[in-house]
């Protein structure tokens, strides 16, 4: 855990120590709150039920204690946090703290807030000759062969209602992905179009076609310096002709070609998703995560180290054995699909 210069605990808190504004920037914050609005606007959706601020989605998770957040961390990105953070704590819904990331491209921690490293999967791109010379393998090139051997076709498309319906396919094949079951099981199409159709503008979609039939598909959504596999998927069915590992090897040329430095593909991973991802040549990037106390009870969670989550808490081992029997459990509750 990391605390910043300015950090400070206060048995009373001015409105300044509570949404955690450093001492030296106090000042400049006070004479400057009435002209927020005009910097930063939240607004809420047509359904009451969303918080936008800056044009971020922002969503509010847990129960006695609540974390607000980015609603697409891996894609979006506080630039100014001392504004954004004021116009969130002016626009509470609940919300007891407040926690975000810095972009992969930024590894060294620029603010001072209550910060934590966060791992995340990252490749380094300087060409797509030198990650498939010396950053994989002979065994994850001879996969990426494979899948043009055993005829899968790689196309860029829009987000047409035929691929539309190639997604439906592939996420409705089975319940459990990766040994728990999976959020999109059982999505209708319009649900599917809307969830896909955000940063469009920024956006690639990439579909891996065996006769005509979609076996997976890549959205890479670009960030200026670096990109990220917001989605990659492939039919279980399928998995004989690497569909995702040839998707991997697209999404890396196209980063390449674009002079994109960084490709982030989730957070870092242990176990067999963890080596896939080794396997392609992505590396374990820290990035720091902050966390600031909107309210009272945001200073208690920091106070009590509650803004950790469980599994952070945890043993490694614990939660290995855990994933384990998790799996076992549902491949045998789910077993009709799995054959």
């Amino acid at each position: 855990m990391f605390r910043g210069p300015d950090w400070q605990r206060r048995k009373k808190p001015g409105p300044c120590d509570e949404i955690n504004i450093p001492v030296s920037n106090q000042q400049f914050f006070l004479r400057t709150m009435s002209t927020l609005d005009q910097t930063i606007e939240a607004v809420d959706s047509e359904q009451g039920k969303d918080l936008y601020i800056d044009q971020k989605l922002v969503l509010i998770s847990g129960g006695l204690f609540r974390t607000a957040r980015l609603g697409s961390e891996d894609c979006e990105f506080v630039t100014n946090p001392q504004r954004f953070v004021a116009e969130l704590a002016r626009n509470n819904r609940g919300a007891d703290l407040f926690t975000f990331r810095q972009r992969p491209s930024e590894r060294d921690p620029k603010f001072d807030y209550l910060m934590d490293w966060e791992g995340l999967a990252v490749l380094p791109i300087e060409s797509y000759e030198k990650w498939w010379k010396t950053q994989i393998n002979d065994k994850t090139r001879n996969m990426v062969r494979k899948a043009g051997k055993k005829g899968v076709n790689l196309e860029v498309s829009e987000l047409t209602d035929e691929f539309v319906r190639g997604i439906h396919a592939i996420y409705n094949e089975c319940p459990i992905r990766q040994g728990k079951p999976y959020r999109h099981f059982g999505k209708n199409l319009e649900v599917l179009q809307r969830e896909h159709s955000s940063f469009l503008d920024r956006s690639e979609f990439i579909g891996a076609y065996f006769e005509g039939r979609m076996l997976g598909f890549a959205k890479v959504v670009y960030n200026g310096d670096f990109a990220n596999l917001m989605n990659i998927i492939s039919l279980i069915s399928e998995r004989d002709r690497a569909p995702t590992n040839a998707l991997i090897a697209k999404a890396i040329e196209h980063c390449a070609q674009k002079g994109i430095g960084f490709l982030q593909y989730g957070v870092w991973s242990r176990r067999s998703f963890g080596d896939f991802k080794l396997h392609h040549g992505f590396e374990h990037f820290k990035v720091p995560r902050y966390y600031v106390p909107l309210n009272s009870k945001g200073g208690l969670m920091v106070r009590l180290g509650l803004w950790k989550s469980i599994g952070a808490r945890l043993p490694e081992g614990w939660i290995d054995r855990w994933a384990e029997l998790r799996g076992r459990w549902y491949s045998f509750k789910y077993r009709k699909f799995l054959k």
